[in-house]
């Protein structure tokens, strides 16, 4: 077969890809705007069937399948959606955001758990951030001097450590979480309760734009939506949802942060409040969490080791493929050691390939992931790397990156050093 001819045929598949993306975002968009229809019904139906283009086909089965009630189906099929539907698919159109749906492999995994998951999200930024071990960190916005510094150093510590932090982008708590998660290797995610066209509060907009180019910005809301005050407890389901826990860094009684908090635990999520002040009254809401269960924690060292199985759990799919990796399996440039002389060479990496380079010789290690064993190569233990020339050399997207690394820091296998360098562990 020629080069033209196998153009042509990648080409093809690319082509019937992408429509399918396209049928798929079509059919959550008109299961959205069905009358009738709520996100604890759109879980059902996306787990009943392949596809949620299978599920739209199939609509007139729904009764008989005890999914819906005969005038929810009835409604979808005279296509009682299609006005709002179109409206929203012109809107993103006209901007070209992009999107990921039910049915794609980037699709947060953790999300598909909770009992209101949405059918799709808007995004900006890495999506691959959206399936790596994550930690929300959320608080008030009117918060003391003490909160903002111990919500700024535990996020620092917990993105230093691989883990993702998720917020709200509002003021106070929220950015000083999203500047910590962007600071290490961990990065941060935005959950927004507006449109992507929005940039909400104003006054984030140099955060805004550091998540759009180095961490993510994620939403379920079409574009022109405004910052009403029902969207946000919305949003909150999906800041849990994305998050191995919830971290309440200052809240006051009747705080919003309060609302996360316990969507995480009906979740089924890990939920942690920073003590303060007792005289303090926004403190008031993180010890009232406190006395009915919630973990005090005074380090990030607490956390990780309170969500040490669900790391582990979140790690290994990561590695193993349950997300889509943005991996090259065509020969990575990497530094290999040859008598103190470092110089570039191409190692490829095969889908069975378990090595690891110690003292220049490759040895087997078992339970090791391929793209575990890919960082390795790159990593010496008498020099340390910096994460950029990790994820250069290795082609793994950034979220994928902290990830992998995280799991063979607790596997023993990797040490972190200060500016997000790293080295292998062992002579």
């Amino acid at each position: 077969m020629s080069n033209r001819q196998t153009a042509d045929g990648q080409g093809a598949e690319s082509a019937v890809a992408q429509q399918a993306l396209h049928d798929e975002y079509r059919a959550a968009l008109a299961l959205r705007h069905t009358p009738g229809l709520g996100p604890r019904t759109w879980k059902r139906i996306a787990e009943a069937f392949p596809t949620l283009t299978d599920a739209a086909r199939s609509a007139g089965a729904w009764p008989g399948l005890r999914l819906t009630r005969s005038t929810v189906s009835a409604s979808f099929l005279s296509k009682a959606w299609l006005k709002a539907a179109e409206q929203e698919y012109g809107l993103v159109r006209e901007r070209g955001l992009r999107y990921v749906t039910w049915s794609d492999p980037q699709f947060p995994r953790l999300l598909k758990t909770i009992p209101d998951p949405p059918l799709y999200l808007y995004y900006l930024g890495d999506v691959a951030l959206m399936n790596t071990p994550s930690l929300a960190l959320v608080g008030s916005r009117q918060c003391s001097e003490y909160g903002l510094k111990a919500a700024r150093a535990m996020g620092e510590e917990l993105s230093r450590a691989g883990i993702t932090i998720v917020s709200g982008l509002a003021m106070g708590i929220d950015r000083q979480a999203h500047l910590a998660g962007l600071s290490a290797i961990g990065s941060s995610v935005a959950v927004l309760g507006t449109g992507l066209d929005r940039i909400y509060p104003e006054a984030n907009a140099d955060i805004w734009e550091e998540l759009r180019t180095r961490g993510l910005i994620v939403t379920e809301f079409p574009p022109l939506t405004i910052p009403e005050p029902q969207n946000f407890p919305v949003r909150n389901r999906i800041i849990s949802g994305l998050s191995l826990g919830v971290l309440v860094a200052e809240a006051a009684e009747k705080s919003g942060s309060l609302i996360t908090a316990k969507l995480a635990l009906d979740q089924g999520r890990e939920v942690f409040a920073l003590p303060g002040p007792v005289t303090q009254a926004t403190y008031g809401g993180c010890h009232a969490l406190i006395r009915q269960g919630a973990q005090l924690v005074t380090s990030a060292v607490e956390i990780i080791a309170t969500l040490d199985h669900e790391l582990r759990s979140a790690l290994s799919s990561v590695v193993n493929g349950d997300a889509q990796l943005d991996v090259k399996d065509h020969a990575p440039i990497i530094m290999q050691s040859d008598g103190g002389r470092r110089e570039e060479t191409r190692i490829p990496i095969s889908l069975n390939a378990n090595v690891q380079l110690e003292n220049g010789h490759h040895i087997q290690i078992d339970d090791l992931a391929p793209e575990e064993n890919a960082v390795l190569l790159v990593l010496a233990a008498d020099a340390r790397t910096h994460i950029d020339v990790l994820g250069r050399t290795t082609g793994l997207a950034s979220g994928t990156l902290s990830g992998i690394l995280l799991a063979l820091e607790l596997k023993g296998l990797v040490r972190q050093w200060p500016g997000m360098y790293y080295s292998r562990k062992g002579s």
